[in-house]
């Protein structure tokens, strides 16, 4: 009877676009950035300042509304960005918003520090900076045509 070898097969390895990788990352840091906001109405006091209208230190307002819409924006619109617009403009601005992101993502942790969720939001932002390293250096390093001009 002769004994079955095992076979070892490795797993093919394709190279992901850079587009496609920027977008997953785009999206892994929008997810990250909302259920930050969703997990933080378990804190005791939070939703019963909502329903007084206090976000944080700001008055629920119109204009608070539409700055919260904005700046949730930006990550959702870099997703599809990141894919549709040409490799010379979706790197530079992969560049640009990721780096404008890392300091807003830092400010958002300085109102719970030594508050008593200060782990939850330092690790939060914690998670979204590695992402947005990632974005920064996949956007750096987006790969070049040999032998095409420099413009």
């Amino acid at each position: 009877m002769r004994r079955r070898q095992p076979t070892t097969t490795a797993l093919e390895e394709q190279r992901m676009p850079v587009r496609v990788t920027l977008a997953a990352a785009w999206t892994s840091f929008m997810f990250l950035y909302i259920y930050v906001d969703i997990l933080a109405f378990y804190k005791p006091g939070v939703v019963d300042d909502i329903l007084a209208g206090i976000v944080w230190r700001f008055d629920i307002s119109q204009t608070w509304a539409i700055t919260a819409l904005s700046l949730l924006a930006i990550p959702i619109l870099m997703v599809v960005l990141s894919v549709a617009l040409p490799a010379r403009v979706s790197r530079i601005l992969n560049l640009i918003v990721a780096a404008i992101q890392v300091p807003f993502a830092a400010f958002n942790a300085v109102g719970e520090w030594g508050g008593s969720w200060m782990v939850f939001y330092v690790l939060g932002v914690a998670l979204e900076i590695v992402i947005l390293a990632l974005i920064l250096r996949w956007a750096w390093t987006w790969p070049r045509i040999s032998g095409a001009p420099e413009l």
